[in-house]
This record gives structure tokens, C-alpha cells and sequence, in this order.
């Protein structure tokens, strides 16, 4: 090759390199594209950042001081973001700290309120609360996530770098569901539109990263993607992969139990009355005792081995699972598979 050749290939080549990097500037541009989150305080309608936003994650509650209390702006709030355009998620207040019965407790009765599309992130918000036991605690986050995703949506970890480095095993999470993290970290509590990327709080697995709590003035959470990860369940591949999902943990579940759904209101035995002897939260045995008349609805019923298990809600509003008895029995009224 003569030198004339070789320096014209040399230009060719560097123009290709040239644009690979250009391509590979501008596709990482339009990944980072930035979006905030909102609470109560945010109002029924929610308050927007810049028009440049693309992403809204909503608050639809969390367990706080033993109890799921529900947050009333989110239903509001995600039809104003989709009203607006944008891609809307929900997060949940995740004050479970380790206890598992707790955490599937507020699954249960969070997942079906979402209002996102199936695919959406739901985040868990664990920034407090937590136990003693790293163990205890990433146990319980990985099973909600697993529920989280089983229920067709995407799960996401929301907290501290530092928070979660004292009190969960990091590593297990990411092992499990890759890059799943939205992290804060904020230099100050000036007003700051763009990232500052000196603090970003660098471990594994981050997909977002909470920047800001003063977006604009007055306060308001920004956050960047960093992955496109807020595109699920706005595209036509992550809403198919959300129905794959459910229908796995739907063929897993009738894999170990059948359940049996129950229209029924009022008790199981119309003719005297129900004593069923459980166990609550606390490990301690209790007796659930309903009266002929008392309104109880029986909404869900597990049969699993040879016994059955029934979701109840009773009148005042508080709901659990409770042993029935043997299964097969004439007490248990019509059954329908589920």
C-alpha cells in the first residue's frame, strides 16, 4: 500500500471512529432524559418541572407505623401526567423494615391499586425504618420485588447509597434484578436543573439518580435516567415482556395451590358461630370469632395441602388470612377455580 492510499484509508477510518463516538454521545443524550416525582405535597394534579421532562413518578402510599395508609392524590395525579404526556410511575413508602408479613401484607393491598400501565416501574421507597438484620431486610425487598414483578410491573429500589449500604445486601438485589437502583444524592439545596455527576453516588446497578430536591424554586425532586429504564411499559417490547411475566407467576402459582374466589358476604356457618384459631403477625395465637350476621366478606381463598386459607375483610376495614379447616367440607359454600 503506498502512502497516498494509506493516508486516504486513515481519514476514512477516522471519520468512521468519529461517528461511532458522535452516534454513541447522542444515544447516551437521549437516554439521560430527566423527570421528578411527587407526593401529597405536590398536590391533586402534581407540578411539573421543565416542559424538557419526560418521566412522573407518583406516590400511591406506603406502610407507615404498621399500617398501609393509601396517599388520595394518585389517582389524580397519574391521569394529569398522562394528560401532560408524560411517562408515569409509582413508588410506595416501604416502612416494612424486615418483617415479611408485613411487606407482603402492603403488597397485596398496594398492587392491585396501581393505576401505571402494566410494564411501569413500581419503586419501593426504603430510606427508614429498617431492622437490625441486613438479612431480615433484603429478604423482604427481594420478595416484594418479586411480587412486584409477578404482578406484570417493573420493581425499582429507591433510597440512600449510604442508607442502603448499612442496612441491605446491595449486591443481592442488583444479582437479582440488574440495574434497578434510583438513588439521591444532592451536593446542596440550591436550585440546579442538570445533574452535578462530582456526586454521584457510584455502585452498582443505578438506573436513576435523584439529583436535586430543589429542581425549581420552591422544591421539587429532579431526577435523571440513566438507562431508559422509565420507558417501560411505554414501549410495545417491555409491555409484552409484562405480560410474560404475569402469566409465569400465574402458571408457577397454580403450580403449589389452587385458589378459590368467594362472593360471599357474611359467615361461613350461617347456622353458629365460626371460631378459627390463627397466628398473627407477632407469632401469637389468636382466636377469629365471627357472629351469624356479622359482615364479613371472604374475598380470596387459598386451598393449599388440606387446609384453606381465607382472605377476609371484615366490616371496619382491617383484612388478614386465616385457617378454615380441612378442605372438602359442606360448611364451605360454592366454589369456583380461579
Amino acid at each position: 500500500m503506498n502512502i497516498k492510499k494509506f493516508r486516504v484509508l486513515m481519514v476514512i477510518m477516522g471519520a468512521f471512529f468519529l461517528g461511532l463516538v458522535i452516534n454513541q454521545v447522542s444515544m447516551q443524550a437521549a437516554t439521560r432524559t430527566q423527570g421528578v416525582d411527587w407526593a401529597k405535597f405536590q398536590g391533586n394534579t402534581g407540578k411539573f418541572g421543565y416542559d424538557s421532562d419526560t418521566f412522573v413518578f407518583s406516590q400511591a402510599g406506603g406502610f407507615y407505623g404498621g399500617t398501609n395508609i393509601p396517599q388520595t392524590t394518585y389517582n389524580s395525579q397519574v391521569a394529569s401526567a398522562k394528560q401532560a404526556g408524560k411517562r408515569v410511575h409509582t413508588y410506595l413508602w416501604d416502612g416494612v423494615g424486615g418483617n415479611m408479613t408485613n411487606a407482603k401484607a402492603m403488597m397485596a393491598y398496594y398492587l392491585p391499586r396501581v393505576k401505571t400501565p402494566k410494564g411501569s416501574i413500581v419503586a419501593l421507597d426504603y430510606e427508614d425504618g429498617a431492622s437490625n438484620s441486613v438479612t431480615a431486610n433484603t429478604n423482604v425487598i427481594l420478595a416484594q420485588m418479586k411480587l412486584i414483578k409477578d404482578a406484570g410491573y417493573t420493581p425499582m429500589l429507591y433510597s440512600g447509597k449510604a442508607y442502603l449500604n448499612a442496612h441491605v445486601n446491595v449486591s443481592a438485589i442488583v444479582k437479582t434484578y440488574g440495574s434497578c437502583l434510583w438513588l439521591a444524592e444532592y451536593p446542596d439545596y440550591l436550585v440546579r436543573t442538570k445533574p452535578d455527576y462530582n456526586w454521584f453516588p457510584s455502585m452498582d446497578g443505578v438506573a436513576i439518580f435523584q439529583f436535586t430536591s430543589m429542581y425549581k424554586s420552591g422544591g421539587l425532586d429532579g431526577n435523571v435516567d440513566l438507562t431508559g429504564i422509565t420507558k417501560s411499559g411505554y414501549t410495545t417490547a417491555s409491555k409484552k415482556q409484562a405480560q410474560t411475566n404475569v402469566k409465569k407467576a400465574q402458571a408457577a402459582k397454580k403450580d403449589t395451590f389452587k385458589v378459590v374466589k368467594y362472593n360471599q358476604r357474611g359467615v361461613f356457618y350461617p347456622n353458629r358461630t365460626l371460631a378459627v384459631r390463627y397466628t398473627d403477625s407477632d407469632k401469637v395465637n389468636q382466636v377469629a370469632t365471627y357472629y351469624k350476621g356479622e359482615s364479613v366478606t371472604y374475598n380470596a381463598v387459598i386451598i393449599e395441602h388440606d387446609y384453606v386459607w381465607a382472605r377476609y375483610t371484615r366490616s371496619n376495614g382491617l383484612y388478614g388470612f386465616i385457617k378454615l379447616g380441612v378442605t372438602n367440607g359442606h360448611d364451605y359454600g360454592k366454589r369456583v377455580i380461579y
